[in-house]
């Protein structure tokens, strides 16, 4: 079949279908009905679907690196060691607060009564009290070897407002002893003629802001009353007043702003009365960023009119971890000399006849940081320059057998210092801490030695925790003998001294402890002070109960 036959029968069919719908178009019959041919019923295609299968991530093993920032525990060692002194405890607003009080109390070998008692009371937030007592004393072998301590304080403070707290404490200790180092020891006293008694009445008050103010300063004025006296009828009155004022500006710069004011008048009995009065200002800028913390200043001071002027620059330099220190300063200060302080260092004095306070400047180095998790370390040379420290010689009278000590006043003296300690810790399970301090004196002008100062002393102190509910504590101090001055006034030398004490305590119920305490474990009779040994070994034990004990 060609083309053009195609063309002519595809034409022919279109032309019969037009014909077929135009004819139905015309169509009027008029049945009135329309006719289905098919239902046809639309329906969506299912769409397709997205599966989700859903993978965990991979556990991540790798170590988190957590970062701490706790400060080193070290001691600051000064060219001569300080006294320690019990303190209430200062309850610690960050965390929760529980009321906690105990009674310690326990008997001895040399006819030692102990009692020791602590409470606090208050919410830990706005207000709170402490309160503090403690009694003991010895009555040792050698005659009038005897003594008895006595000491109570109540420490308080309240907030009020947002952002200020008050404080303010009051006390009173009474020390009860004799003079018991006369030589030869056949000589005889009257018991009241060796009496040597000392009470301490003390009163304090303060209030501080707990934020620093929209101005950015930080201020706590205090001010501390002492009156000391003895059973000679003898009094002195001691008062501190302290104005700090430090002034933020920004994050790292500080200017620092303190004056100090501190005032005795001795009263001997039957003797006009001594007035030691000084006061210094403290202007200085400090520095802190997380590596260094610098104080940069003067210390102008009025010792009795005179006029002192001291630098006071510290500095800390650290790596940024904290774990190494390097610490370095020239700084200066009046040390006030008072009958309590005297007193304080050598109980069996005579009333001083004067009062010259010492002038202290310090130059010194050092280092201190941790290794590891557990072991820390620390050390410092210094190099400093003392007028009028006062020291202690006995008294040259046959008739008083040495008894009693002179106070007498070196204008000038060099100490070059070192001191040293090392410590290891796990968690509070088990610590240990030993340090040295050596001193080296000279550069006398008035005396030949430098009577009754220490020349080296070592110390160690060791807690374990042995199981759950018991604890083993030891302690160890040793000393080369201080120099001492002769009756015909040549040097003496006291021998060295090692004493070592022991201590257990276990829990037997929830609130009941029972403890035990040996001292002197190597039975040595040293002399802290010419002619005045210490008790041999002795032991005291007793027990504990705690109570107001909350536990999570």
């Amino acid at each position: 079949m060609n083309r053009n036959s195609i063309y002519k029968l595809v034409s022919g069919i279109i032309g019969i279908l037009s014909f077929s719908v135009i004819s139905a178009q015309r169509d009027t019959t008029g049945k009135g009905g329309v006719e289905i041919i098919s239902a046809f019923k639309p329906v969506l295609r299912e769409a397709a679907k997205i599966n989700f299968n859903p993978t965990p991530p991979p556990a991540d093993d790798t170590k988190p690196k957590l970062t701490y920032d706790i400060p080193n525990q070290n001691l600051a060692f000064a060219y001569q060691p300080g006294s320690l002194k019990p303190l209430a405890l200062m309850i610690d607003t960050g965390g929760r607060f529980d009321n906690s009080s105990y009674i310690k109390a326990g008997f001895g070998s040399l006819r030692t009564p102990f009692i020791q008692a602590g409470i606090t009371l208050g919410d830990g937030k706005t207000a709170g009290l402490n309160i503090y007592a403690k009694h003991v004393g010895s009555d040792g072998k050698r005659e009038y070897q005897k003594f008895s301590n006595t000491n109570v304080k109540l420490a308080g403070y309240f907030r009020s407002g947002n952002n200020l707290e008050w404080n303010a404490g009051i006390g009173m200790k009474q020390n009860r002893l004799y003079r018991y180092g006369y030589e030869p020891q056949t000589l005889s006293f009257s018991n009241d003629s060796l009496k040597q008694n000392f009470q301490t009445i003390s009163g304090r008050a303060g209030f501080h802001n707990i934020n620093k103010t929209e101005f950015g300063l930080t201020y706590s004025p205090e001010v501390k009353i002492d009156v000391f006296s003895d059973n000679l009828k003898n009094t002195e009155s001691n008062t501190v007043v302290n104005l700090p004022l430090q002034k933020s500006i920004g994050k790292v710069v500080a200017i620092n702003l303190g004056v100090t004011f501190d005032l005795t008048r001795l009263s001997p009995k039957n003797k006009s009365a001594l007035n030691n009065t000084m006061y210094y200002i403290s202007p200085s800028v400090l520095f802190n960023t997380p590596t260094i913390n610098a104080q940069v200043g003067i210390r102008p001071s009025w010792d009795n009119k005179t006029f002192k002027m001291f630098p006071n620059i510290l500095a800390d330099i650290s790596t940024e971890d904290k774990r190494f220190t390097f610490q370095a300063g020239w700084t200066g200060y009046i040390r006030k000399t008072s009958y309590m302080y005297l007193a304080g260092e050598n109980p069996w004095l005579f009333i001083p006849d004067e009062l010259k306070n010492t002038w202290i400047e310090e130059r010194f180095a050092g280092f201190k940081g941790s290794a590891g998790d557990h072991f820390s370390y620390a050390a410092k040379v210094g190099f400093n320059k003392l007028n009028n420290q006062p020291l202690f010689v006995n008294d040259t009278l046959s008739v008083l057998g040495g008894k009693s000590f002179r106070v007498v006043n070196e204008s000038k003296m060099d100490v070059v210092n070192f001191g040293g300690e090392l410590g290891y810790n796990i968690h509070e399970k088990f610590s240990l801490v030993a340090g040295v301090a050596f001193n080296q004196y000279t550069g006398f002008k008035d005396q030949a030695k430098a009577w009754g100062l220490i020349p080296l002393e070592l110390t160690a102190a060791m807690r374990l925790q042995i199981i759950k509910d018991l604890w083993l504590k030891t302690d160890l101090f040793a000393w080369n003998g201080p120099k001492y001055q002769k009756k015909d006034g040549s040097v003496g030398d006291l021998a060295g001294a090692a004493d070592l004490s022991a201590g257990l305590e276990f829990k037997i119920t929830k609130n009941i402890n029972l403890w035990t305490q040996f001292n002197n474990i190597f039975n040595k009779e040293y002399q802290r002070w010419n002619q005045y040994p210490v008790y041999g070994f002795n032991f005291v034990g007793g027990v504990v109960f705690s109570f107001d004990q909350k536990n999570n």
